[in-house]
């Protein structure tokens, strides 16, 4: 079953839609049991439906294996109301705790099996809330940026500064990006921060990324790795691109993603 839903998020709602475990029939019947969840971060100006709709994919793929998804818009984004980027990545950090404040008063759900699944700068929002927030128990980041200032700045172009400089903003792609969203981007560092995320973390990024490189995959193996604590495995998807998009490489993406999720379950019991 899925359901579209609202989610408080200080002065806004953030929209989102619930997909509940396959097995079951609808929300009386989840509660009998508890599961664990994964919430979706999507990434740059992304929305929860995701590019090829892997979102929705993944969401629908992982009800089937038991799981209770969430799957969201950050403000300004798909059907959630706001300008995006306008309280900078702080706001964003803060809008995915109270995703996670939502996901916790869902009928059904084990409280202590909160996953968060980011893809891109939701890779990075998902791990600068988790490196803060004790409820999070795993994290799930597919091709993840490690350097928000530089990849963001890169995408939008590094030519364009000027018109920042000058008006305060840029506009990309109908987003009004302002000087306060590019400073929050270079306050943050998310390698620093797998120090402070103890628990198991999972890694996915395709060899063709051509907007994030894949060599950050192992730039974060690596900092996970000097952790005391947690285990952290990697993937890397021979031909893929940024959004692994064709039907062999989600399938393997989707394969993959599941395959450790079940493992986790099993060591955790």
């Amino acid at each position: 079953m899925e359901e579209v839903v609202r989610i408080p998020a200080g002065e806004r709602e953030l929209t989102g839609t619930l997909h509940y475990p396959s097995n079951t029939s609808g929300e009386n019947e989840v509660s009998r049991a508890r599961h664990p969840i994964v919430i979706i971060c999507h990434g740059f100006i992304g929305n929860r439906i995701g590019v090829d709709r892997l979102f929705v994919k993944t969401a629908r793929y992982l009800a089937e294996r038991h799981h209770i998804v969430l799957r969201f818009d950050y403000a300004g984004c798909g059907e959630s109301p706001g300008d995006y980027g306008q309280g900078g990545i702080d706001h964003l950090i803060e809008q995915t705790r109270h995703v996670i404040d939502y996901a916790l008063g869902i009928e059904g759900v084990d409280s202590d099996r909160i996953i968060l699944l980011g893809h891109s700068l939701g890779g990075a929002l998902a791990l600068l809330t988790a490196a803060g927030d004790s409820r999070v128990k795993s994290l799930i980041l597919w091709s993840a940026v490690a350097n928000p200032f530089k990849d963001i700045t890169r995408i939008v172009g590094e030519n364009r500064h000027d018109q920042l400089l000058q008006s305060g903003y840029i506009d990309y792609c109908g987003y009004s990006l302002t000087t306060r969203f590019f400073e929050s981007l270079s306050k943050y560092q998310p390698l620093l921060q797998t120090r402070n995320f103890v628990g198991n973390v999972l890694l996915v990024h395709g060899s063709d990324d051509d907007v994030i490189p894949v060599h950050y995959c192992f730039l974060y193996q690596r900092a996970f790795w000097l952790r005391s604590r947690g285990r952290c495995d990697k993937e890397v998807i021979f031909g893929a691109n940024h959004t692994f998009s064709s039907i062999n490489y989600q399938n393997r993406l989707l394969d993959t993603t599941g395959s450790w999720l079940d493992a986790d379950e099993r060591n955790a019991e």
